[in-house]
């Protein structure tokens, strides 16, 4: 459903957008430091213990009321601002990556998140809103707000929003577009042996690995352009002269649609039971963590945040659609309407997870992102709010909206 096209813009948001961007100025000092401070203390999945006391103890500063460990979770964060009927909720990120630390700039995420909810804080009266921050551990590999919106972190949100670093320019919001993925977990038994003295009385589980990912090769000419495999091999014995025992493959399987991702993943597991049929070898699989459904960009808040970053002076430029990686806000996505949106870091241009995008996340460049980040969303929610027609098909939405559970596939086909 795709809120009415809509050209009102009621004359109290323009009193309530430099109240906000006052706010986030005021606050831009502490929202830099928030960011630098959690950049020099990466912390990976489920682990972000001292980001989630930064992001606490600085919405608490402001006035919310706050918890560390929410929809259980230890590292996950939940702050509350307002009592109006439009809940707008404001994700943070803040996990980092194994060896490259913050090599996907979720400091920047953190900081523009508590800046945009603090902003929406000084007009939720006046705006008939309740600000909610949800600090989202786990983006990386874990699925915290797959975890989060099973538990029921979302079920009184209206919209939700996030924004996420890029190199270099802003593209248009619609425009970012993100996969499903589905990541498992393949293990192979056989039977050990001297591979010199009786290799006939092994069963090497190498073997079952090698056909699988060879298969896999070879099934690539016959899957979509749209789909994506890849993997490791994460165990797969330990010395030459024993026939390995036990073999680990990682694999992940990605699409822009469930279906097809889906039937991608039927035939990759085929693949794997081939490996074992092939080799003698006994298999099994586990999904290793949530599936991300991929993204939808609701289409008014995409637009209302492509004029709100370029009323800040930048520029949005249009590349067409841009495909590629996976988020967890997938999945809130396709229960709230919802953005996540990107904003970009001048003169960085290497992607994500590499070491030099780490370094561009904590640059003066950055921290610009951060301010204007912050008050790009804050602008965004706040005319949803208040535009009568958006707003109350935004709340009719939502009511009309089924309560409990994800209402995003977790099934094990």
């Amino acid at each position: 459903m795709t809120i009415t096209d809509t050209t009102t813009t009621p004359a109290e948001l323009a009193e309530l957008k430099p109240t906000m961007q006052n706010t986030v100025r005021t606050w831009e000092p502490r929202l830099v430091e928030l960011s630098h401070r959690i950049h020099e203390t990466p912390e990976v999945a489920f682990t972000e213990r001292t980001a989630a006391a930064l992001v606490a103890a600085a919405l608490k500063e402001a006035g919310f009321a706050t918890k560390v460990g929410a929809y259980g979770l230890d590292t996950a964060v939940e702050a509350t601002y307002g009592t109006g009927d439009f809940v707008v909720a404001v994700c943070s990120e803040y996990d980092a990556l194994p060896v490259i630390g913050h090599g996907c700039g979720h400091n920047l995420i953190a900081a523009a998140g508590v800046g945009a909810a603090v902003a929406l804080a000084s007009i939720a009266d006046r705006a008939g809103i309740t600000v909610k921050l949800l600090g989202t551990p786990a983006e990386e590999s874990g699925g915290g707000k797959a975890v989060m919106l099973e538990a029921g972190a979302w079920e009184d949100a209206t919209i939700s929003l996030m924004v996420h670093g890029t190199p270099g320019i802003d593209v248009r919001c619609e425009e970012a577009l993100s996969q499903a993925v589905d990541r498992m977990e393949i293990v192979y038994t056989g039977r050990p042996a001297h591979a010199a003295a009786s290799p006939t009385a092994g069963i090497n589980a190498l073997d079952a690995a090698t056909v699988a990912l060879t298969a896999i090769g070879l099934l690539r000419q016959q899957l979509p352009g749209t789909v994506r495999v890849a993997s490791r091999i994460a165990a797969g014995g330990d010395v030459t002269n024993i026939i390995p025992a036990h073999t680990v493959v990682e694999v992940e399987v990605r699409s822009f649609d469930v279906d097809e991702l889906r039937d991608a993943k039927r035939r990759v597991l085929a693949c794997f039971e081939a490996g074992a049929i092939a080799s003698g070898c006994t298999w099994q699989w586990r999904r290793t963590q949530p599936r991300y459904a991929n993204l939808r960009q609701e289409p008014f808040l995409a637009s209302t945040w492509n004029d709100a970053v370029t009323e800040l002076g930048r520029t949005v430029v249009s590349l067409g659609t841009v495909m590629g990686g996976s988020t967890d806000m997938g999945n809130v996505s396709q229960v709230v309407p919802a953005i996540h949106s990107g904003i970009g870091i001048e003169g960085v241009n290497a992607p994500p997870h590499t070491d030099e995008f780490c370094a561009g996340a904590i640059t003066p460049a950055a921290d610009r992102a951060v301010i204007d980040a912050a008050t790009a969303l804050a602008w965004t929610a706040a005319t949803a709010a208040v535009t009568p027609e958006v707003r109350a098909e935004l709340l009719q939405r939502q009511d009309a909206r089924p309560t409990g559970g994800t209402m995003v596939s977790q099934d094990e086909d």
